[in-house]
């Protein structure tokens, strides 16, 4: 497997819309920790809110790989699983 930074598209491979409608939200939810201020926040390495072509997504940064192996492998296995559709992201470190 390749370790790349990528974008999971919230439609599946035959171009349904995946559901439920707040999927990237819950997703990314799952990432969250709890800041010092007591609120929940995402992961800078799995950001909800982004849209492709006006779709809901989920970018996923390769550095979680790093950090959390089990967690990046878990958003591969969540794509694949629910046939989305997957876009690889360039490197942005050159």
């Amino acid at each position: 497997m390749s370790i790349e930074s990528f974008v999971i598209v919230g439609l599946t491979r035959e171009g349904r819309k995946f559901r439920p409608s707040d999927w990237a939200d819950r997703l990314c939810g799952i990432m969250s920790a709890f800041g010092a201020e007591k609120r929940m926040r995402y992961s800078p390495y799995v950001r909800p809110g982004c849209t492709l072509g006006g779709e809901k997504c989920v970018v996923v940064d390769k550095r979680l790989h790093e950090l959390e192996p089990l967690a990046y492998n878990f958003l591969v296995n969540f794509a694949k699983d629910n046939d989305l559709q997957v876009d690889p992201l360039a490197d942005e470190q050159g």
